[in-house]
């Protein structure tokens, strides 16, 4: 970077999903960089991500590898490619952030060499600035890194700095999390809206619901089965119970596969 004062330079390596929240978020928040620039092997892609956030632009590799912070959000299939392209043209002072729920940092300095480097796990509610976004920095990380970095993810939300072993817990808690609630949360909705209540009340009252129930678990001082236990009627029992049996069976075998284990179940 040419100065303190001076904001970053972005580059995404990947146009998907994840630099769509982050853009987003940044957006939403008023801070988002004056100098954003993708690759993506996908034109379409870049041509949605440029559709919800024009003032970014296309670039080659090589551009992109030259901002003052790279953010490399691709599937975890093409980590290692990605990897290997980005390795013989990145600037030599650029920090590189991996949005991966794969490769640990000694992975990633294997393959870039003795950079400042750093791996984050963002979640979708960035989007609105309500994320959870725990990020690792590799040991030889500066405190010009680490607060360039932070600095970044404040915006949107919380950025709490967690061991680089966490963090594909993370990825299946709190990346991943949303997708195990949005859809029975739009449902009750749903349901709502047949029970003749009115959107926006609906809407409040389930944020209000769900907000209560998760202080509940955390300052209730009960335990597990004494909080489930507050409310006798449980019309759901038998799905839900499916569910939360399906949350055992199928999310440690993610893990083991994100961490590269072996799972039972593979």
């Amino acid at each position: 970077m040419s100065g303190a004062t001076t904001a970053p330079s972005v580059g995404f390596v990947g146009a998907g999903r994840v630099a769509r929240i982050l853009l987003g978020g940044w957006a939403r928040a008023g801070v988002l960089p004056t100098d954003v620039r993708v690759v993506d092997p996908d034109p379409a892609a870049v041509e949605r991500l440029l559709a919800a956030e024009p003032t970014a632009r296309a670039a080659d590799l090589a551009e992109v590898a030259a901002a003052d912070v790279v953010l490399v959000g691709v599937h975890p299939p093409a980590m290692s490619q990605a990897m290997a392209d980005l390795a013989p043209v990145l600037g030599p002072d650029t920090v590189v952030v991996s949005l991966a729920p794969v490769a640990r940092i000694a992975t990633l300095a294997a393959a870039l060499g003795d950079r400042q480097l750093a791996r984050v796990i963002p979640n979708a509610p960035s989007i609105v600035g309500a994320g959870f976004n725990p990020v690792a920095f590799a040991p030889t990380a500066t405190p010009g890194t680490r607060a360039l970095v932070l600095g970044l993810l404040a915006p949107l939300g919380e950025a709490p700095e967690v061991a680089d072993e966490d963090l594909e817990a993370y990825a299946v808690l709190t990346a991943m999390g949303p997708t195990y609630l949005w859809k029975q949360l739009y449902a009750l909705l749903d349901v709502a809206d047949g029970a003749g209540l009115a959107p926006d009340a609906a809407a409040h009252a389930l944020a209000a619901m769900v907000t209560g129930a998760l202080r509940t678990m955390a300052d209730a001082g009960l335990a597990a089965d004494a909080v489930q236990d507050l409310i006798p009627a449980k019309p759901l029992a038998e799905p839900v119970a499916t569910m939360s049996a399906a949350y055992g069976e199928v999310l440690p075998a993610l893990h083991a596969r994100l961490s590269g284990r072996v799972a039972a179940s593979a």
